[in-house]
């Protein structure tokens, strides 16, 4: 039987490169493609959701960000280590096409494709693309953006395709909007694991202000820093709300359809999946995400009307409070919002991925 052609896909080390990353690879193997994924020892961490058959190579790489002066160093040396193997292995292996998500851990695979010349493309997560995806913009051929619009440097043009999201998300897809009124409704808080604190600090406040007619009907599912956890359970017990409170809910895409609102920050993959499952959300993007990022991923949505964006500095209670009152005290305006998230997501954004994937290994050899 003859062996299927191989994609070579390159992520790092973070939820958000290797979510999109898994989707591509389940894609592939169901065409009968191999997959071989590139990341480096952190990033295989994050490798027990990809399908078994795909082919784990880790792959010595390193970064600038971290680390004392000695480890920095080291960091061309532990690069240069990589892209030679990383350039050896598919001197032997020929892949048709490589695909990098971004991240460092992608460094060596890119480059040995850009020495050997093989098709290569990106897919870019956010709004301004990282530090890596943005040195091989104009090196490859083709760029996959998830959210629109997306930054780019000079020279290099982009193809809106949408975060591929994950196959529970999928199943929640469009899934029926019940709009706020006089029973209990679902509010969604989801912080992310750099940018949780301030959403435990401000959101309990904000939802305790809210007048008794809506305080009484609302029912929390907050997902905090386990260091918070704790305090911020508390806070909402002691003002008679209902909330349950944990570091992360495994079952986040059926709380997110049953949600009347949700309160994020503007990751890449958390408003993928807000658009594709359509429900009306207040973003709080992260002031320190690298180039302001998580602004430019909410613009789109916050744009189509699907939304509402609090800039950091200007969260406190009281303005998240106000938000809070106008999304449940219109159900009709929470409606249109719902369907405006809807209508701005991309549910197929991995078989546009994959089309993208086919077209380019097979134009270009």
């Amino acid at each position: 039987m003859r062996e299927g052609p191989l994609i070579v896909i390159a992520a790092g080390g973070t939820g958000g490169h290797m979510f999109p990353a898994q989707a591509l690879a389940e894609a592939m193997l169901q065409r009968g493609w191999r997959v071989k994924l590139s990341t480096d020892a952190r990033g295989a961490r994050y490798t027990g959701g990809f399908p078994h058959s795909t082919r784990i190579e880790t792959i010595s790489s390193a970064t600038f960000a971290r680390g004392g002066f000695l480890t920095k160093v080291i960091v061309p040396f532990r690069l240069a280590a990589g892209i030679l193997a990383s350039t050896w292995k598919m001197l032997i292996e020929r892949p048709a096409i490589v695909v990098g998500f971004g991240g460092y851990p992608t460094i060596p695979a890119m480059a040995g494709a850009y020495l050997l010349r093989r098709p290569r493309m990106i897919h870019e997560q956010n709004g301004v693309l990282g530090k890596v995806n943005t040195g091989f913009a104009s090196r490859v051929n083709a760029v996959a953006c998830g959210v629109w619009p997306t930054e780019l440097p000079d020279g290099a043009e982009g193809v809106h395709v949408g975060n591929p999201v994950r196959k529970a998300v999928l199943e929640r897809a469009g899934a029926p909007y019940i709009p706020p009124g006089d029973y209990p409704m679902s509010v969604l808080v989801m912080g992310g694991s750099q940018g949780a604190r301030i959403l435990s600090d401000v959101v309990p406040a904000a939802l305790a202000n809210l007048p008794p007619r809506i305080r009484g009907n609302i029912r929390v599912a907050h997902q905090a820093r386990e260091e918070d956890g704790q305090r911020v359970a508390d806070y909402y017990a002691e003002q008679g709300i209902d909330a349950e409170v944990k570091p992360f809910f495994q079952n986040v895409p059926s709380r997110m359809s049953e949600a009347q609102l949700v309160i994020s920050r503007a990751g890449a993959s958390s408003i993928a999946d807000i658009t594709v499952i359509g429900r009306p959300s207040i973003l709080i993007p992260f002031a320190a995400a690298t180039g302001d990022h998580q602004t430019a991923n909410a613009r789109g949505l916050v744009q189509a009307g699907g939304a509402i964006l609090i800039p950091e500095k200007a969260l406190d209670a009281e303005a998240l409070t106000a938000q809070i009152e106008m999304v449940f005290s219109n159900p009709t305006a929470a409606t249109k919002m719902a369907n405006a998230a809807m209508g701005a997501g991309r549910p197929d954004a991995t078989d546009r991925l994959v089309d993208m994937v086919l077209s380019l290994s097979q134009e270009i050899d």
